[in-house]
């Protein structure tokens, strides 16, 4: 039997990778071929384009790359006849994927999409696309069984899998040593995230010298790209340090963390870690975004919880200013008591645990 899995960002190689695991599981011999990063390739999967060469953000960002999109469309499609798969299996990534899958149904390829697109945040009438393209969508949001029902579509709700990659997770010695209370800074795994919003998270460093910084840097992304953000005198002062590959490690020592809009806001909040959530893109591509999307927050935390858990600050929003402001509130002990109680109820929200294995048990069933 032989899948093959397109997933386009970071947070989709490590649940496909798990979803993958899941599959293997129940099904040894299970081959697999697949768009991802490091942990699909650990969990069995060859990988035939890696995640960073996928991710461009934002509407300008897409546009200024469409024809190396393009040129990925007709690869992918290619790739997929000659591989010959029982099924195709979608993580997100929904501009390409759901390209994909109309041309995948028409060849008669069985398709399934493991974390539905948040399509109910903007451009709601692509869910018939979804519903004729697929077959089965497997939702790990809790408001999005009802969106589905409401357009005639019984999406499979299976729990948010992050609730097991966090409770399963073995804790790791962070490579850190300072006796100073730690602020986590997660400033996103794409080149364009981080350009714009790691120099802003480092201003307030100055007015924070109790406390020693840590950047997450993505795997995707090397060393490099990052440090060149970072003022040498910081760097000498020893105050913040830069690990890889290690962020749940960080977030279990974290105090506090400054954080970019995207999965790293759930995962910190299942860490317990108070957090300001920061984002910024393109004037062009915001602009846009603001007359299309249609929802209140842009953090999955505050999404779930259908209230503002965490701040969020949002493009001129997002300065040195705000920040300090923010990271007072959460430093302090009545911010950090009340956001750590707000966690607990949007854990009970997300539903039971076992989302990967759930979802691999139901897609063997409808492969059989």
């Amino acid at each position: 039997m032989k899948v093959y899995i397109i997933s386009g960002e970071a947070s989709g190689d490590l649940h496909a990778s798990n979803l993958l695991k899941a599959l293997k599981q129940r099904k040894p011999d299970l081959d697999c071929r697949a768009w991802g990063g490091e942990q699909l390739e650990a969990a069995g999967a060859q990988i035939i384009k890696h995640y960073r060469d996928l991710a461009f953000m934002g509407f300008l960002e897409v546009a200024m790359n469409i024809r190396t999109i393009l040129n990925n469309i007709r690869f992918c499609k290619t790739d997929i006849l000659n591989y010959e798969p029982d099924a195709l299996i979608l993580v997100d990534y929904p501009g390409f994927n759901l390209r994909i899958a109309e041309w995948a149904k028409e060849k008669g390829i069985k398709v399934f999409y493991y974390i539905s697109p948040q399509i109910w945040a903007w451009k709601s009438s692509r869910v018939h696309k979804i519903a004729k393209n697929t077959d089965c969508v497997f939702s790990i949001l809790p408001f999005e069984k009802a969106f589905y029902q409401k357009h005639g579509y019984d999406a499979e709700f299976v729990g948010h899998p992050l609730l097991d990659v966090v409770d399963h997770y073995a804790s790791e010695t962070l490579e850190i040593k300072t006796e100073k209370k730690i602020i986590a800074l997660l400033p996103g795994s794409r080149k364009q995230e981080i350009s714009k919003i790691l120099p802003k998270m480092l201003h307030v460093l100055e007015s924070y010298k109790d406390f020693h910084f840590v950047i997450a840097a993505a795997p995707a992304q090397t060393l490099a790209y990052y440090q060149q953000f970072i003022p040498k005198e910081l760097l000498e002062e020893e105050r913040l340090s830069i690990v890889q590959g290690q962020t749940y490690s960080l977030l279990k020592r974290a105090h506090a963390a400054l954080v970019a809009s995207g999965t790293a806001t759930l995962e910190t909040a299942l860490f317990n870690v108070p957090q300001v959530v920061c984002y910024e893109t393109s004037t062009f591509s915001y602009e846009i975004a603001k007359r299309l999307v249609k929802i209140k927050y842009i953090s999955l935390v505050n999404l779930i919880a259908d209230k503002e858990v965490v701040t969020e600050l949002i493009q001129k929003g997002f300065n040195a200013k705000m920040l300090k402001k923010e990271l007072e509130k959460i430093l302090s002990t009545s911010g950090r008591s009340k956001m750590i109680t707000d966690y607990q109820e949007l854990r009970e929200n997300l539903g039971n645990a076992g989302a990967s294995d759930k979802t691999a048990k139901k897609i063997l069933q409808l492969m059989n």
